[in-house]
């Protein structure tokens, strides 16, 4: 059993940053994929980044590449989302998610049985 608390989002204007957290507990964290989603008012839940367990991969959506980085500790059991050049567009509920999948999966929320709480990111014009 893996419970995830995500933190870090707030409100930002345009092209400002947050750093945002998964904090987990569970000893088998270490060896699970970790993926962030977001989720817009009025909009489906999409896939942000991911990386695998060890860290060494890393995956993200093209609309974030170059502006997002996604990281890991595993000795802190937290994952990290670097947002840099935040957009309005940006604004959505960001989620983590955790579990072992393989590469071909980690685009896919259906995927994930450990899911955060979410925290609200708002970037203004």
């Amino acid at each position: 059993q893996v419970q995830l608390v995500e933190s870090g989002g707030g409100l930002v204007q345009a092209g400002g940053s947050l750093r945002l957290s998964c904090a987990a507990s569970g000893r088998t964290f270490s060896s699970y994929a970790v993926g962030w989603f977001r989720q817009a008012p009025g909009k489906e839940r999409e896939f942000v980044a991911a990386i695998s367990w060890s860290g060494i991969r890393t995956y993200y959506v093209d609309f974030v590449k170059g502006r997002f980085t996604i990281s890991r500790d595993n000795a802190k059991n937290t994952v990290y989302l670097q947002m840099n050049s935040l957009k309005p567009e940006d604004t959505a509920v960001y989620y983590c998610a955790a579990d072992s999948l393989p590469e071909s999966s980690l685009s896919r929320a259906g995927g994930y049985d450990y899911w955060g709480q979410g925290t609200q990111v708002t970037v203004s014009s």
